[in-house]
């Protein structure tokens, strides 16, 4: 048996130890507890799967109490912390197992990690008589800090007759992990002696607070270092934004002669990967084949997962297909991500469905993905699908994510049975969450409820603010913004620079002129974006003249967002010349965005310049320009209907246009003239009201009034700007049909009630 043990010691890879194993069942050793134990414990070093573990666990018909005990340490090594207490549970069952002081400090261990606590394994190992073992004794005490419960821990520790090193670095550790600095530095100065652990823990700890100068201090001072240690710098280094430093400290490691483990390498790939520097990547593998280190599947995740990060897919899944059968979900999450990140749709959604166990994190990471790369209906899709299975249940990174998807979309009905699994499924939200809930609700106008939420958070910070003054301004509440500027600067919260971008849009939309010019006065510094509001807010209430003056005083060079608001507002003012300066300005900046060429192809139609407007039109064609399609869609029993102008795709088109013509024949006796203006082409009157007449939010608005409850608010999401008609339009329909209608275009929200828009026609003029 020795021998074996000297055997195993030896080996460098997960399959040398399978072919050991071959070897036991050979010599019909795989029914043995020491052999199985011996198994189990290098599984934990390999990284075994955990089915193969608890095969060679199962295969000892009577279990010992080292082998219980090793195959516990095993799951609470790869995080399998319930199983671990599973297993204990069992085995006190069995109750053929005589229990000793060694089983219970793992599973202190795992009942603290599953955050389940220490006091109840406590309890039973004093009935027992085993409290004063003083390993026992230690991970009770460790386990009451680890769970914040430093009064108990410093019971325990005052208690102890006697007292080991370890103990005062489980109670300095717990010090600092609370954020009790001042303890932790006194107890350090109180120890009779300190080993390279009590060095370690206060550089941790200093690392931890962001005091890098006294945690570097702490380290050059340490009489000995192991790789621990090094690694406690490194990862302070890095944690904090120091790459260089990490990098610099990571030389000096490998000059020292100091040999990296695992947590060395990933804590170095995790500073390639932050910076997104493949040189620097290929500098850190350039070194590692040097040295010819050999690297198991955990450094070689965190390969694939740097060079992801630093833009070399194809070397990140070289090496994931090198891990083949060696893959754990870490490895093919990282690889998930890493094609979300470059939206590479279509081979995220393959890996994902190849994975053969999927947990929380991966459901995430597809979900995130579709969110942010604006697949917001796949989102939605995918998170139906999650909650349908038993395992994983979703989180609150998967509600942050849906809650956005649903916000894009204008989804209200859906955010809404979002927020109620949330409350169901008893999901404690952070800010995040709440945030998260502001935003669904504020892109679904439903400022009521998004400020109900807002009021309802015990501690806000800016990005709930910005949020909510953000939804406040899309809905035209410029007077609410401005006050809760002041709430915030009273809360100590200070304004960033989505803050003021906020404020400024409200009193563009509002035309609040002095308003808006005495919050941008106030900016110390004002950023190019706020330069943007700021023309924007000029334009609209006709100061053209000063914008132009503002954009040619800015101490910065005018990005597209500045000529925009320049264009927008020759629009608004009929200004051709203006117009034509901040056009020519954005087609070198934006060549291939439409959007700036159909405003001044509309410009030039206004003023009936209709061969400018085939020559804006023939400069798209050379250009391969291609006209945005205007869509709008409106949610009904939880799946969203989308129109385009004129569409009869949809099964109800029948029943749809027959209700339009209803429509128009009652606006007509209640004194709507069509305005033919925003059929913007030279073609007969008749052709252009038609045109206009089935603009496609109109017909969206149709088919809410067929299939959504009678007098039920209805909600359109629009994805370019409501034309002047469909205004007026919408405006009557509210009035003859006695709905409230709320309609979201790409600029803000127009809510239609008995005739009125929440905008004061204020639209209508400023655009």
């Amino acid at each position: 048996m020795p021998c074996l043990s000297t055997i195993a010691s030896k080996l460098t890879t997960l399959a040398h130890l399978t072919q050991l194993h071959s070897r036991i069942i050979v010599s019909s050793l795989y029914n043995n507890n020491f052999c199985a134990s011996l198994l189990i414990t290098h599984s934990t070093r390999f990284h075994a799967p955990p089915s193969y573990a608890r095969c060679i666990f199962d295969s000892v018909p009577i279990p010992n109490v080292v082998l219980y005990t090793n195959m516990c340490s095993f799951y609470i090594h790869c995080a399998a912390y319930y199983d671990a207490i599973s297993l204990f549970v069992k085995m006190r069952r069995d109750g053929a197992v005589s229990m000793d002081a060694f089983v219970y400090p793992v599973v202190i261990k795992a009942a603290v990690e599953a955050g389940e606590g220490s006091v109840v394994v406590h309890a039973e190992v004093v009935k027992l008589g085993l409290g004063n073992d003083r390993f026992v004794r230690n991970a009770v005490m460790d386990g009451y800090a680890k769970m914040g419960k430093m009064d108990g821990a410093r019971k325990v520790f005052d208690e102890m007759p006697e007292r080991v090193v370890a103990d005062w670095n489980a109670m300095i550790s717990g010090y600092w992990k609370w954020g009790y600095e001042k303890e932790a530095c006194e107890l350090f100065g109180l120890m009779p002696e300190r080993n390279v652990v009590s060095w370690t823990v206060m550089v941790t700890g200093f690392s931890k607070v962001k005091d890098l100068e006294r945690a570097r201090r702490y380290f050059d001072q340490m009489p000995e270092r192991t790789v621990v240690s090094w690694n406690a710098m490194l990862s302070g280094y890095a944690q904090n934004g120091f790459k260089e430093m990490a990098m610099g400290l990571f030389d000096e490691m490998l000059r020292d002669g100091v040999m990296p483990d695992e947590t060395t390498w990933v804590t170095v790939m995790s500073a390639c990967s932050s910076r997104g520097d493949p040189s620097l990547a290929k500098v850190f593998v350039r070194t590692i084949n040097e040295r010819k280190i050999e690297l198991n599947f955990f450094v070689r995740t965190g390969l694939v997962d740097m060079y992801a990060k630093c833009g070399k897919l194809e070397e990140a899944k070289r090496i994931f297909d090198e891990l083949q059968g060696c893959r754990n979900s870490v490895t093919w999450n990282v690889m998930i991500s890493a094609y979300m990140r470059v939206g590479d749709l279509v081979s995220a959604r393959d890996l994902f469905s190849k994975m053969p166990m999927k947990n929380v994190v991966s459901w995430n990471s597809m979900i995130a993905g579709y969110a942010q790369n604006g697949q917001s209906p796949l989102a939605i899709e995918l998170f139906k699908e999650m909650v349908a299975i038993v395992h994983p249940k979703p989180d609150e990174v998967t509600v942050i994510s849906v809650l956005s998807a649903c916000g894009h979309l204008g989804a209200l009905e859906f955010g809404i049975r979002v927020a109620n699994f949330v409350r169901n499924a008893q999901i404690q939200l952070t800010i995040s969450g709440c945030n998260a809930l502001i935003f669904m609700y504020s892109k679904c106008g439903s400022m009521v409820e998004a400020q109900r939420i807002f009021q309802e958070m015990p501690v806000r910070d800016v990005v709930s603010y910005n949020t909510l003054i953000a939804g406040l301004a899309a809905h035209g509440y410029a007077k609410e913004t401005v006050d809760l500027l002041s709430e915030m600067e009273q809360e100590g919260i200070h304004p960033d620079r989505l803050t003021y971008i906020g404020i400024l849009t409200a009193c563009s939309h509002a035309g609040l002129l002095e308003e808006g010019r005495r919050v941008f006065r106030s900016m110390e510094t004002p950023l190019i974006d706020h330069y943007a509001c700021m023309v924007d807010l000029l334009g609209r209430v006709g100061k053209l003249e000063e914008a132009v003056n503002l954009v040619e005083s800015m101490p910065m060079e005018p990005h597209a967002g500045v000529y925009g608001s320049l264009l927008n507002a020759s629009r608004i003012h009929k200004k051709v010349e203006i117009g034509e300066l901040a056009a020519e300005k954005l087609f070198e900046l934006e060549p291939h965005n439409s959007g700036n060429y159909i405003l001044l192809s509309n410009i030039y139609a206004t003023a009936r310049r209709w061969d400018d407007v085939e020559r804006i039109r023939s400069l798209m064609r050379s250009k391969g320009v291609v006209k945005s399609t205007g869509w709008s869609w409106v949610e009904n029993d939880g799946k969203l209907h989308k129109f385009i102008a004129g569409d009869r795709s949809n099964e109800l088109s029948e029943a749809i246009y027959k209700l339009l013509v209803e429509l128009r024949r009652k606006l007509r006796v209640a004194g709507y003239v069509t305005d033919k203006s925003c059929a913007l082409t030279d073609i007969e009157d008749e052709e252009k009201e038609e045109m206009v007449g089935v603009h496609s939010e109109k017909l969206a608005i149709c088919f809410a009034l067929l299939v959504c409850e009678k007098g039920s608010v209805i909600r359109v999401v629009k994805n370019l700007r409501v034309c002047s008609d469909c205004h007026v339009s919408i405006k009557m329909i509210s009035k003859l049909e006695r709905r409230e209608i709320i309609v979201r275009d790409n600029n803000r929200f127009h809510c239609f009630k008995d005739g009125i828009c929440s905008c004061n026609d204020y639209w209508l003029v400023m655009g």
